[in-house]
């Protein structure tokens, strides 16, 4: 029941706000991170280079589907964006049915663009069925493909740790952001740029994808000061005896 009324609560208040946020431009905190990455996405165009999204080896059926999903928004907004370029965009992932929604997700980036002949379906790839193996595998496209910028967003952990170092390696940008622990911290320390914690969800909001997406850090923000008040609340009826 509790679930239920957080979920209708949630839908309400981010179809409302959304509507708010079409007639009233968007005010958002700096992040470098999406700075750095607006900055890239014009350069690679520029200069003839490829950018690389790795979505990680999560899942959309366990806990890792809301930052495959995260993944999901970034990688059609860039594929949109670099749709005309000379070296397309190349994603990468290390799960077989998310592999599939990410190939339709690079379709459906190249259509908003208008666009649709200049799809290749194998700019969406598997590269392994193991995190180490997918780690392994996505290596080699930061080697040998014309890559300037790595850019990953979804479910990584200590592997994380291979593609930062080929990355490095190769001098290339690199702009990271995990929803596991472990992930994050290797990222923060092998990163020029690293998103922390719920920033992650934040990119359709920075880059412009949709009065939606802003609407969304809204609605998290007042779950947030709604769960603060609860706990604030709750510990303030037990020290005064009330519950």
């Amino acid at each position: 029941m509790t679930s239920l009324v957080i979920l209708s609560l949630s839908g309400a208040l981010l179809l409302g706000i959304t509507l708010w946020k079409r007639k009233s431009p968007a005010m958002l905190r700096e992040i470098p991170a999406f700075t750095r990455l607006y900055r890239t996405l014009g350069l690679s165009v520029e200069d003839g280079t490829r950018l690389h999204v790795s979505l990680g080896s999560g899942s959309l059926l366990d806990t890792s589907g809301g930052s495959a999903l995260a993944g999901l928004a970034m990688l059609r907004i860039i594929a949109e964006r670099t749709s005309d370029s000379d070296k397309p965009v190349v994603a990468s992932v290390g799960n077989p049915p998310f592999g599939l929604l990410m190939q339709d997700t690079l379709q459906a980036g190249y259509q908003a663009a208008g666009a649709d002949e200049l799809y290749i379906p194998t700019m969406g790839r598997v590269t392994g069925l193991t995190p180490f193996g997918y780690a392994a595998g996505a290596m080699h496209i930061s080697k040998n493909e014309e890559v300037s910028a790595n850019i990953l967003v979804g479910h990584f952990s200590s592997e994380v740790a291979l593609l930062a170092e080929a990355s490095d390696r190769e001098n290339e940008i690199m702009i990271g952001a995990s929803d596991n622990l472990t992930g994050q911290a290797v990222l923060f320390a092998s990163t020029q740029d690293a998103l922390i914690g719920e920033e992650l969800f934040a990119a359709g909001a920075y880059l412009n994808a949709g009065a939606s997406h802003t609407a969304s850090l809204t609605v998290q923000d007042i779950l947030r000061w709604l769960v603060i008040a609860a706990l604030l609340g709750g510990a303030f009826a037990k020290f005064a005896g009330i519950i």
